[in-house]
């Protein structure tokens, strides 16, 4: 099939497009698309992941920045289904307002997407701004990503991001892919990973803007005790009254933990 793509990877927008057709379709197989999900996929780039997808559910919409891309994408896109295509920065999408106008029949949308290394943790971020609306994410990052994603208190690579998606989030890391499975190949392996958004009355944390600055407090310095690095924050009485140490590093405290302290700050 003559898809049209003649642009190559633009090194500045973190293209790294996927090729190896086994790993398409392992990725396909763990969304496992069913009829009346909508699917929003972040970064189509050359279809790789988009055509299967289309071929396997019938419809898909998808947020491409790069417009050297569009053409290409709706016209390859004809004969496997319907492409809804987005122009424009992820970062700017409301997907609350795109469930809402979208979504399936509880108004939730299903992300998916090979996600740019250079802008993963922002769009992470971005996604649990609009957690309500998404019924799950499956996503290929950098592997270091992912086990940080995934990494529980006492790991060298649990910090910030770890905390906040596990607060809001089941975080299941699901495979790891080989450079070679990319055009061009990146230096480091990659992996995929499902984030399934938690219902309301499991997430405890009764302020997101409070326990968010708690838990950037608390990592901002990671060689500090929480004492120090919550200086101004939470001092060391409060500290404590959510049954943590102050003399601990945020390192080894469990989620659940920056959730009291951050619930006792906000008075919940």
């Amino acid at each position: 099939m003559n898809t049209g793509f003649t642009e190559p990877a633009k090194k500045h927008l973190g293209q790294n497009f996927l090729h190896e057709k086994g790993v398409i379709e392992k990725i396909v197989q763990a969304i496992d698309p069913r009829p009346g999900d909508v699917l929003v996929e972040i970064g189509p780039g050359q279809g790789a992941l988009t055509f299967p997808l289309l071929r396997k559910h019938g419809e898909v919409t998808a947020i491409e920045f790069d417009r050297d891309l569009h053409a290409p994408l709706q016209a390859a896109a004809r004969e496997h289904g319907q492409l809804h295509l987005i122009e424009g920065d992820v970062l700017g999408v409301d997907f609350g307002a795109l469930a809402a106008r979208r979504g399936d029949a509880l108004g939730q949308i299903r992300l998916v997407g090979n996600l740019p290394y250079n802008l993963s943790s922002p769009i992470l971020f971005h996604a649990l701004d609009h957690a309500a609306a998404i019924r799950d994410m499956h996503f290929m990052l950098q592997k270091e990503v992912v086990e940080r994603m995934a990494a529980g208190p006492g790991s060298k690579v649990y910090g910030r991001l770890s905390v906040m998606l596990q607060a809001y989030c089941t975080v299941t890391p699901l495979f790891v892919v080989p450079p070679g499975a990319f055009r061009p190949a990146p230096k480091v392996d990659s992996a995929v990973v499902r984030l399934v958004p938690k219902a309301a009355e499991r997430i405890q944390v009764r302020d997101c803007a409070v326990f968010a600055n708690v838990v950037r407090a608390a990592f901002g310095q990671r060689r500090k005790t929480l004492r120090n690095a919550l200086n101004g924050v939470a001092d060391g009485a409060a500290i404590e009254a959510a049954g943590l140490r102050a003399d601990a590093r945020a390192e080894q405290v469990e989620v659940a933990g920056f959730v009291r302290l951050a619930n006792l700050l906000a008075g919940a």
